[in-house]
């Protein structure tokens, strides 16, 4: 049975058992991603959200053929896989721009011409969010991109614990990560939700359209500042992707959900 299969074996049969034994919380912002090197996530599922841009140019390059995806916090760590493996394209962004001497930065059309390569990617929340996962049971990169087939996922794992981490914005909250925690887990309506969760899914519940959540978040405006608005309108694409990407051993994969 494939994976698809499996999902929907779980919903028909014991899926409102799993979901209703889910505990479900969302990190906000920033600052409690720095806290989760204290946490014990052994027996959590995550899933980290960086809508504009990180997580869907990453979702966008492995649905379109990238073979692996690694993230790290510095630039300086970048450089040194580079040493390590020849032949991987170094992407990322500060202040929204593509770092000096990388070949991408992190558009998601950029991500879309490196078929068969792997990449080294920094960036200034995405990369350190999924870092900050990496004691988690499983990891998955989330987007608006692929939110049904993260929500197929979740359904086949069925997670005693889930924690959505919204990768922000600098030091802030990033009213786009928070309103794709509360869209995702509209789809666990009989989960144990934390104080958090709930905040995530009245923010969801504010905009059914997902283009105009992104566009009413800072980063959106930005961005269509920046003459990107097309960037913006491909990231609020709502499960395009029937593929979730999957970290381990600091490697980003995909699995196909279909």
């Amino acid at each position: 049975m494939g994976s698809l299969g499996r999902a929907r074996e779980a919903r028909g049969v014991g899926g409102a058992k799993l979901e209703a034994e889910m505990k479900i919380d969302v990190a906000l912002e920033p600052a409690e991603i720095e806290r989760l090197g204290t946490r014990d996530l052994g027996g959590t599922h995550c899933v980290v959200l960086d809508v504009l841009r990180a997580t869907s140019a990453m979702v966008t390059g492995l649905a379109e053929g990238v073979e692996a995806i690694c993230p790290v916090t510095t630039i300086e760590e970048a450089l040194a896989m580079r040493e390590g493996c020849p032949g991987v394209v170094l992407g990322g962004e500060r202040h929204g721009d593509r770092i000096e001497g990388f070949e991408v930065g992190n558009s998601p059309f950029e991500y879309r011409q490196l078929s068969g390569r792997k990449v080294v990617t920094t960036t200034t929340n995405g990369t350190v969010a999924l870092r900050a996962c990496g004691g988690a049971r499983k990891v998955a990169v989330g987007a608006v991109l692929n939110l049904g087939a993260v929500t197929e996922w979740l359904r086949v794992e069925g997670p005693e614990r889930l924690l959505v981490v919204c990768a922000g914005t600098f030091e802030t909250l990033a009213l786009e990560d928070v309103w794709a925690a509360g869209r995702l887990l509209e789809g666990f309506p009989g989960a144990d939700w934390t104080d958090s969760a709930r905040v995530a899914l009245a923010v969801s519940g504010q905009w059914k359209d997902p283009l105009e959540a992104l566009l009413a978040s800072r980063n959106g405006r930005v961005l269509v500042g920046k003459g990107r608005r097309a960037e913006v309108e491909w990231c609020a694409t709502e499960s395009l992707y029937p593929v979730v990407g999957e970290m381990e051993g600091g490697w980003i994969r995909s699995g196909a959900f279909v």
